[in-house]
């Protein structure tokens, strides 16, 4: 049996010029946990040519979404990125990440820390049902250079709030908080240096980091992971991982594609 299924693009937004997402068909034989990726790409005249990239759709949906950054000479998303409706894609059959709510200890409140299309598999977590039964908050940071940087917004605040299977769960739990570093903006800093300020808290009106409490999830930029940890480290937490869990997880597979 191939590794991959052939999925058809159903629909494609280009949010900005290095920024864009993508829905696919799903194969009814692909099953995956809120927060996992998988391989993804296109048919190469050698081999197929692919990268990980996690599911921004929850894993009820009947389709695939992805969030996909564009980069001018890289191998994969100079071409993916000029995808359109109708057009195939190579979708792994077998889905993993560390980005899964079974590998964190339970909580009150889950912090979801993101840069970039780090956003992805948070996109999955905040309409996972489960995620608010096992935690009374959920806070989604989303790290950008630019305001326009900040897909999902909308839906976000707007949309899935007013969802019929999770909204009412998402009004009442879930906190968005997205900063830019390059542009004037409501909240503006990069999220660790937000958290050592405090900032953030006093933003969103909790109190600071507690490791006994609270639970982290981290995806973004090496830079922001590598920091990020410190700064968790610091304050007590213990990163976790599938086979034992912690107060923290990190997702080091991917943070450039």
């Amino acid at each position: 049996m191939s590794a991959f299924t052939t999925e058809t693009v159903l629909a494609v937004r280009h949010w900005t010029d290095s920024l864009f997402s993508f829905t696919t068909t799903r194969s009814k034989s692909f099953r995956f946990a809120n927060g996992q990726f998988t391989m993804l790409g296109l048919e190469d005249e050698c081999r197929p040519l692919v990268r990980a990239y996690s599911m921004a759709s929850p894993n009820y949906d009947d389709s695939l979404e992805f969030f996909s950054i564009k980069v001018p000479d890289g191998p994969l998303t100079s071409r993916l990125q000029h995808i359109k409706v109708d057009d195939p894609v190579l979708v792994g059959r077998k889905p993993t990440g560390t980005l899964v709510i079974d590998n964190l200890l339970p909580g009150h409140t889950l912090y979801l820390l993101s840069t970039g299309t780090g956003l992805a598999p948070f996109l999955s977590i905040i309409r996972d049902p489960d995620t608010y039964e096992r935690y009374e908050t959920v806070v989604l940071v989303h790290g950008c250079r630019q305001v326009a940087e900040l897909a999902y917004g909308e839906r976000i605040t707007r949309d899935w709030p007013n969802d019929a299977f999770v909204g009412e769960n998402i009004s009442r739990q879930l906190i968005y908080y997205p900063t830019v570093t390059r542009e004037p903006f409501r909240n503006r800093g990069r999220i660790d240096d937000l958290i050592t300020s405090g900032r953030l808290f006093k933003d969103i009106d909790r109190e600071p980091l507690d490791a006994e409490h609270d639970r982290a999830m981290l995806c973004g930029s090496p830079d922001m992971l590598a920091s990020l940890r410190t700064v968790l480290q610091d304050r007590g937490f213990v990163e976790g991982s599938s086979h034992t869990p912690g107060t923290f997880v990190v997702e080091k597979a991917f943070v450039e594609r």
